[in-house]
C-alpha cells in the first residue's frame, strides 16, 4: 500500500484488491461506522474516503461491484520508459507472464556552448529517436499480438518518452486502451517492471480526514 499528497488536501492511498476487505474494517475502526454514497464513505466523525476503479475494471456503482470488479481476474498491459530504456510486459492478475527489458544509450546534456552544445544536442535527439524506435518494436512484440485480451495498458516512468514509443501507427490499438493512470517508477529494469504491477492492479482512494 502507498500513499501520496493529494492536491485540494487529504492523500491518495493505492490498495491491493485483495486488501479491499479489511481496508474498510480498519477505516470504520478508525473513524466510526460510515455511510456510502456510490463509491465515496462518509464516516461518522467526518472522514471521507472516495474510491476510483482500477484499470481495465469496469465502472462500478457500489462498493460491493467494485470490489468484485478489483478482484476479478484482469490482463493488464504495462510500457515503462526513461530516457534510453523500456520495459513491456504483460500481466496476468498479480503475475508477469511475459516480458521484455531494453536499454539503448541516451547521452545527457551538456553544459557545453557553441557549435559544441549544438552537436551533442543533436546526437542527443538522434539517440532518443532510435530508443523510441527501438521501444516500440518491443512494444509491438510484446503488446500488440495479445491486445484483445488486454483490459487496459498502464504506463508509466517518464511521459515524453511514453509517448515517443507509443507514436507509431501501427500501435494505435495499444494507445486507445492506455489507463489514466500513470506509475511514477526508476529507470526501468525488470524488478521495476514486476514491481509495477501491484501499482497497475491498485485500487486507489482519496482519503480526507475531519
Amino acid at each position: 500500500m502507498s500513499e501520496r499528497a493529494a492536491a485540494g488536501g487529504g492523500k491518495w492511498v493505492d490498495v491491493a484488491p485483495e486488501r479491499l476487505p479489511r481496508w474498510l474494517e480498519n477505516f470504520a475502526t478508525r473513524h466510526g461506522p460510515y455511510t456510502e454514497e456510490g463509491l465515496t464513505l462518509i464516516a461518522a466523525d467526518g472522514a471521507s474516503a472516495a474510491w476510483q476503479p482500477p484499470p481495465g475494471a469496469g465502472p462500478a456503482a457500489t462498493m460491493t461491484e467494485l470490489i468484485r470488479l478489483a478482484q476479478a481476474p484482469r490482463r493488464l498491459g504495462l510500457l515503462l520508459a526513461r530516457k534510453g530504456a523500456v520495459a513491456a510486459g504483460i500481466a496476468d492478475g498479480p503475475e508477469l507472464v511475459v516480458s521484455k527489458v531494453d536499454t539503448h544509450y541516451v547521452q545527457g546534456r551538456t553544459a557545453a556552448g557553441g557549435w559544441s552544445q549544438q552537436r551533442f544536442a543533436r546526437r542527443r535527439d538522434n539517440q532518443a529517436k532510435a530508443a523510441a524506435a527501438d521501444g516500440a518494436g518491443i512494444v509491438g512484440r510484446i503488446l500488440l499480438p495479445g491486445v484483445r485480451d488486454l483490459t487496459a495498458l498502464v504506463t508509466g516512468g517518464d511521459r515524453t518518452a511514453v509517448e515517443a514509443v507509443l507514436a507509431p501507427p501501427p500501435l494505435r490499438p495499444l494507445a486507445e486502451i492506455r489507463a489514466e493512470r500513470f506509475l511514477d517508477v526508476p529507470e526501468p529494469r525488470h524488478a521495476v517492471l514486476l514491481s509495477a504491477i501491484a501499482g497497475a492492479r491498485a485500487v486507489s482512494v482519496l482519503v480526507r480526514e475531519p
